[in-house]
């Protein structure tokens, strides 16, 4: 049974313009312009999940899915650091932040380690293969990332390596276990 799941990253907002840790923040005038521009790039599926963040509700709207909330899709829990900006953090903890950036094990922040996240995504990428068809979710660029790290069989040091343009979809194929790799499609160009 093939199973196809695509991961689409939220539209571009403030948090991700400053390189700051999730806040909370909404869109900004621009990213929710460019989703409503590629509302209706996305195909049809036959399920819609979407990030309780945000920035990716908002996407998710704009983008005209009918998508319900699953937290199991959160992104990276970086504890204290939510807010800040990387640089920020890099100020005030570089040795915190330079283990954090080396070993996926660890969670200077207080939150979710690297390792730990990748293991949660890989869970739901496995659930989401379960029933044939096809499943459409907004994520956050962090829940795409482990998504292909864990699919690709890579090391969590690779984690850091992918890079995730918004509004981009990424698409899983094939079945738990096994999956093929499309990836950084700009919606509307499937």
């Amino acid at each position: 049974m093939t199973s196809r799941v695509m991961l689409i990253s939220p539209a571009i907002g403030a948090a991700l313009r400053e390189a700051r840790f999730d806040d909370g923040c909404s869109l900004d005038a621009a990213g929710l312009r460019l989703a409503r521009t590629a509302a209706g790039a996305v195909r049809a599926a036959d399920r819609g999940c979407v990030s309780p963040t945000v920035r990716c509700r908002e996407t998710a709207g704009a983008l005209g899915l009918d998508a319900v909330v699953v937290p199991e899709l959160t992104g990276l829990d970086v504890g204290r650091w939510r807010g800040a900006t990387l640089a920020e953090v890099s100020a005030r903890e570089p040795e915190a932040v330079a283990l954090w950036l080396a070993d996926p094990a660890s969670a200077p922040h207080g939150g979710e380690s690297v390792r730990d996240f990748c293991d949660r995504i890989a869970v739901w990428l496995d659930s989401a293969a379960r029933p044939a068809g096809r499943t459409v979710a907004v994520v956050d660029p962090e829940v795409v990332r482990a998504a292909g790290v864990r699919a690709l069989g890579a090391p969590e040091s690779a984690f850091w390596r992918i890079d995730v343009p918004p509004l981009t979809a990424t698409e899983f194929s094939g079945r738990s276990g096994r999956w093929n790799l499309r990836v950084g499609q700009p919606l509307g160009q499937e």
